[in-house]
């Protein structure tokens, strides 16, 4: 009998979730010149999802039209819900499956993203799972600085954090929840800028599981121009400081994440302080121009892993050439974090509206 069983082929294993316990929730407002390579892209997955809504947030350019004529579920509140939290929010009401995946209207996917992001879910603690994020275009200097910003943070710190089980953020731009769970919090909140960053470190307060799956690959559009660029910079730096204030006692209690965020903190308000004024008010003092090589002495360990990611990807040409273009986005993204810690901590005037940054 033990020789028999021995020979006997065993059934293959198969994963806790498949494509068709996925629904997809796409906010879009006026997308439409982008919805539609988004929509294609998740309809060519090796996992299918059951179901796409995509959320026309009373869009005046035609979103809705691109998105019906290529077959997928529109629905379309009252009013404009004024931020993206809301649309997915007003969206998550349709939801009939067991996992929910949410979207940018200006994000496609790498075909097997959903599959790979699936087999996050096989442990029941797991409430969230996101992917690795890279520029959909790279060419001017602001999609250039983002694109090593991204190569540098998606191949180190991600990783890091995932090591602890602790990633700072699930990526609003694509990421994957227990349906179940994300109800019990509500969906997603509008009380700050930053709902993905809110959602996240609400699931750890509650005793939830985050992963990040480096082999799921999305590609959102990224600011081209200083105006847009503005736009996101300001959103982000107004929205993480405002979880910040939120959540600074529920974090006293995450191991890993309160160490994170305060550095986070530290790097963004301390070390941009250093980086935009003491550097150069130092080399006039001291009248020696070599103290301006603090700018680019920490070039080194941002270039390995740089250079790391994008052999991966045999793009390292391409990462080369953009790397000046990272330290004048890091310049740029010092100024306005500055400008947001004091409207938020100093004057009192915290920033709620949402502006898209593309």
């Amino acid at each position: 009998m033990r020789r028999k069983l021995a020979a006997s082929p065993r059934p293959p294993l198969r994963p806790a979730f498949a494509g068709r316990d996925v629904t997809v929730i796409v906010p879009a407002y006026n997308e439409a010149a982008s919805v539609a390579d988004t929509i294609r892209s998740l309809q060519v997955q090796t996992e299918r999802p059951s179901e796409i809504i995509v959320v026309d947030d009373c869009s005046t350019d035609g979103t809705g039209d691109v998105a019906r004529a290529l077959g997928v579920t529109v629905v379309r509140p009252p009013r404009n819900t004024g931020s993206k939290a809301g649309a997915q929010t007003f969206a998550l009401r349709h939801v009939r499956t067991a996992l929910t995946v949410a979207i940018d209207a200006d994000t496609v996917l790498a075909p097997d993203a959903l599959e790979r992001l699936l087999l996050a879910f096989e442990r029941p603690g797991i409430a969230a799972a996101c992917g690795f994020v890279l520029p959909q275009r790279v060419r001017s200097v602001w999609e250039r600085g983002r694109y090593i910003e991204y190569l540098f943070a998606f191949t180190f710190y991600k990783r890091v954090q995932e090591y602890y089980g602790k990633p700072l953020i699930s990526s609003g731009c694509f990421s994957m929840y227990r349906t179940a769970i994300l109800r019990d919090h509500g969906g997603w909140s509008n009380r700050t800028l930053a709902e993905d960053m809110d959602l996240t470190w609400s699931l750890y307060q509650t005793g939830n599981e985050v992963r990040f799956v480096p082999e799921a690959v999305c590609y959102p559009i990224e600011p081209h121009t200083f105006t847009l660029m503005r736009k996101q910079l300001r959103r982000w730096s107004h929205g993480f400081l405002q979880n910040v204030r939120l959540h600074w006692r529920g974090l006293l209690g995450v191991p890993y994440l309160r160490s994170a965020v305060a550095v986070a903190l530290w790097d963004a308000t301390i070390a941009a302080v250093v980086y935009l004024m003491l550097l150069p008010i130092l080399a006039v003092l001291l009248a020696s121009p070599w103290i301006l090589l603090g700018y680019v002495i920490d070039a080194p360990a941002v270039l390995v892993p740089v250079l790391a990611g994008a052999a991966r990807r045999r793009e390292v040409p391409r990462a080369l050439a953009s790397l000046p273009a990272f330290f004048v986005l890091r310049t740029v993204n010092a100024l306005f974090f500055l400008q947001a810690a004091c409207a938020e901590f100093v004057l009192g005037r915290s920033w709620h509206v949402y502006e898209k940054g593309h």
